[in-house]
């Protein structure tokens, strides 16, 4: 366990110590000046506990597995009047309230052996911290009531401290995968992080989705309880659980959909066409060489389909390719079996744009999508890596060789900074 703490990056360190110290200073505080209104803590504290349970059910690729947990803990963390009388609870008492009901919702994860990772507990710590900061001060010494009245101004308010809130949500979530897409020690060998501009976009990009429907129900649910008081509670949840069960639906869909490519990509190595684990290897390789080179979201996703599919062709071959090595066949050879695995692919119902890029990828890059161009340099890595041409590092000699024609030099520079971060190892046999 040492050894796992040792590796963790500094930000992720100093994520997790902020998020430790504000827990540790909002129970303290609290436990030492007692509860300040302590029907509405414990009616948040509910909400924000089954909440939390609701990860029970998550699928992955869930972006928001808790919904309702973190559109409650927003709620509470803007409350002020209840019923049209004042509240008195502060941002210790709100941090303080957050991680008591984390930590009531933890026990039954722990001991089925799942739950939120630490990071996501101080990821949500922080953002409703945030949002507390920017709203109860103002609310407790009475400027945003003689700033903004009890209308529509009031109402504004509250939506922009929310998407500043998301905004800060998205900032801190791209910190962290950033940080751990960069191993320890990778910046002593010179290599450079993860860009990151491409995973803020995606974070970014993901509050059209789920994020704006937690972020509009935690307004409301404070608006609702200003005026109708706790009973709101209740009666508020119902549109977001149906919107987390319409939103796994479409997560199971897009999982079952994913599978089904995987599925079809390792027909292939089934068929003994190409070697144990070449498909994945390379979509792998791809999405990371894409991440560098500021794809994101639906291209980013496009891109690993295609990597997934790009050997598919060679199933229509009468004479498999030795080793399934298409890198090293003729140029015409390699155009006639991505046409060929264009063809199989568009008679699956997979994206259009799957299979341009599959047909396009034997192209002369200045011809080729950014997309294509990544999945044929990769792949020739792979290929080249199984020959043993001098290892991972002969293989990248081979690409920048072949910059002139076959390959874009920024797509093989990529390549070689997303091999050094991870370490220069061969590709497995077999």
């Amino acid at each position: 366990m040492s050894r796992a703490w040792v590796r963790l990056s500094p930000v992720v360190l100093a994520v997790r110590g902020a998020a430790l110290a504000l827990a540790a200073g909002g129970l303290g505080h609290t436990l030492w000046h007692g509860v300040h209104d302590p029907g509405h803590a414990l009616a948040f504290g509910v909400l924000i506990t089954i909440g939390e349970l609701a990860r029970w059910g998550a699928l992955p690729g869930e972006r928001e597995p808790a919904p309702l947990g973190a559109a409650g803990a927003l709620a509470y963390a803007l409350l002020g009047p209840s019923g049209g009388e004042p509240t008195g609870h502060g941002v210790l008492q709100v941090v303080a309230v957050l991680v008591a009901a984390q930590l009531v919702a933890c026990v039954p994860h722990v001991a089925r052996g799942s739950g939120p990772g630490p990071d996501q507990v101080a990821r949500r710590i922080l953002t409703v911290a945030f949002a507390a900061v920017c709203f109860q001060p103002l609310y407790n010494s009475g400027r945003s009531e003689s700033w903004f009245g009890e209308g529509p101004y009031y109402a504004a308010f509250l939506l922009l401290l929310l998407g500043l809130t998301a905004l800060c949500d998205a900032v801190l979530g791209a910190l962290l995968l950033r940080a751990r897409t960069l191993p320890r020690g990778s910046r002593a060998r010179g290599a450079t992080p993860v860009p990151y501009g491409p995973l803020l976009r995606d974070e970014l990009r993901a509050l059209t989705g789920i994020g704006s429907a937690v972020c509009a129900t935690g307004a409301v649910m404070a608006l609702g309880v200003a005026a109708a008081g706790l009973w709101a509670l209740p009666v508020l949840c119902v549109p977001l659980l149906l919107t987390q069960v319409s939103f796994r639906r479409v997560v199971a869909v897009r999982t079952t959909y994913r599978q089904t490519i995987a599925s079809l990509a390792r027909s292939t190595e089934i068929a003994g066409y190409t070697p144990h684990g070449h498909a994945r290897r390379v979509a792998g390789l791809c999405t990371a060489v894409g991440r560098e080179m500021g794809l994101s979201g639906p291209d980013l996703t496009v891109l690993e389909y295609a990597a997934l599919m790009h050997d598919i062709g060679q199933l229509s071959l009468v004479d498999p390719v030795a080793d399934g090595a298409t890198a090293v066949l003729p140029a015409a050879e390699q155009r006639r079996i991505a046409l060929l695995g264009g063809a199989v692919v568009r008679r699956t119902g997979v994206d259009t744009r799957v299979a341009v890029v599959v047909e396009q990828q034997a192209d002369p890059y200045r011809e080729q999508p950014l997309s294509a161009r990544i999945v044929r340099a990769v792949n020739a890595y792979d290929d080249l890596c199984g020959e043993s041409i001098g290892g991972p590092l002969g293989a990248l000699e081979q690409l920048r060789l072949g910059t002139g024609r076959d390959y874009q030099p920024q797509v093989v520079e990529s390549l070689a900074r997303v091999l050094a971060r991870g370490g220069l190892t061969p590709v497995p046999p077999g």
